[in-house]
């Protein structure tokens, strides 16, 4: 399955992004979707991730409250809104597929290049 990941650009703080991972090649509606988020000089670490059919999702503590992760299996899409944005948040977004709900970016073995957020103070 091949994943591209959409959305990302400059936003002031307080701002909103929606950021779009489109799935090609398989459907995605038999993975777990993932985002994850790779600041400058920091380690790829977890954001969001939904269930195949969307009924469960977790997020990390970080964003909790203010992201809501979503998929439209019939569009082949996986959505993030992005509310109340931080310069914290800046950084390089990235969708992954993969077989269960996980914070770990190891299980996930599908990944889209990512795209940037850029949250100006």
């Amino acid at each position: 399955v091949q994943l591209q990941a959409f959305g990302g650009g400059l936003v002031q703080a307080g701002g909103s992004l929606r950021l779009s991972c489109a799935a090609s090649g398989r459907t995605v509606s038999a993975y777990a979707m993932g985002w994850f988020r790779q600041a400058p000089g920091k380690e790829r670490e977890f954001v969001s991730a939904i269930s195949a059919r969307g009924g469960n999702t977790n997020y990390a503590d970080s964003v909790k409250g203010r992201f809501t992760i979503s998929r439209d299996n019939a569009k082949n899409t996986v959505y993030v809104q992005m509310n109340s944005l931080k310069p914290e948040d800046t950084a390089v977004y990235y969708c992954a597929a993969g077989p269960v709900v996980t914070t770990t970016p190891s299980l996930f073995g599908y990944w889209g290049q990512g795209t940037q957020v850029t949250v100006s103070s």
